[in-house]
């Protein structure tokens, strides 16, 4: 509700001539806030799931791994969700499961 007001916003902004227009720039904004949303938090998710195992190199312990393994999950499935919404490529989406997994195989 509040995110439309703001786009409303927008379109005066902009000064769109006609109703698709206006449309055009609110579907914009709003694929653009998603696409954000899905690549900021994979990327902040796997910096986290690096964190985790860096933990894990130095300490060796079965439960960190297990954490990195958690975190690892929750990556794979935001870089799904994201794939699926055509805010990464799936080829890129395969590529960056493929490095995180290289990843957690070589600690």
């Amino acid at each position: 509700p509040n995110i439309k007001l703001k786009l409303k916003g927008l379109i005066n902004s902009f000064m769109a001539n006609n109703a698709s227009a206006e449309k055009r720039i609110l579907i914009n904004e709003r694929n653009r806030l998603q696409n954000r949303f899905y690549k900021s938090s994979v990327r902040t998710l796997t910096k986290l799931y690096l964190k985790d195992l860096e933990v894990y190199k130095i300490s060796r312990n079965p439960s960190d791994k297990e954490k990195a393994k958690n975190r690892l999950s929750l990556v794979y499935s935001l870089i799904d969700k994201g794939s699926k919404r055509n805010v990464f490529h799936k080829n890129t989406a395969a590529r960056k499961k493929s490095k995180l997994a290289s990843q957690l195989k070589i600690a």
